[in-house]
């Protein structure tokens, strides 16, 4: 079983909450959200693997089970090309739990008209292998977000 954690402090809340239809619909995978505290801050690692996609905005990481685990920061958030983001680490790294991946603020990308409400995916998942998924209440980055069997 993985635990994934959460990549961000902040809120959490359900996927049907995130305002896009393909997060919110369960599109690209199951999962959960975070509703981010907004000021600057460091989006870690959900899991320990390798980081397989990299972007300002988002990134993979999938972990030695083969789970590959999105965290996409903000929705949109591809339209700011880069902009207030700053990558730490390089696709093909290993990473650890809780290692610092990207620093963002959160806050800059509500003032550019983006939310940034910040998706974490189980990819090529089905919601029944999830287990213990945080839908509500306060997170830290590192916290728990869910189990996936």
């Amino acid at each position: 079983m993985t635990t994934v954690s959460s990549p961000i402090a902040g809120r959490a809340i359900g996927l049907a909450a995130v305002p896009d239809p393909v997060f919110s619909g369960a599109m690209v995978g199951p999962g959960t959200a975070v509703d981010p505290v907004r000021e600057p801050s460091e989006a870690v690692a959900p899991v320990d693997g390798v980081v397989v996609s990299l972007h300002p905005h988002a990134f993979v990481v999938v972990d030695a089970e083969g789970h590959g685990v999105l965290t996409h920061l903000g929705i949109d958030t591809v339209q700011l090309n880069g902009e207030g983001f700053e990558l730490l680490v390089n696709k093909g790294d290993t990473v650890r739990r809780g290692q610092t991946v990207i620093r963002w603020n959160p806050a800059a990308v509500e003032a550019a008209g983006k939310s940034p409400i910040s998706p974490v995916i189980a990819l090529e998942a089905t919601a029944d292998v999830l287990g213990d998924v945080r839908e509500d209440g306060d997170v830290k980055a590192g916290d728990q977000l869910f189990s996936w069997r």
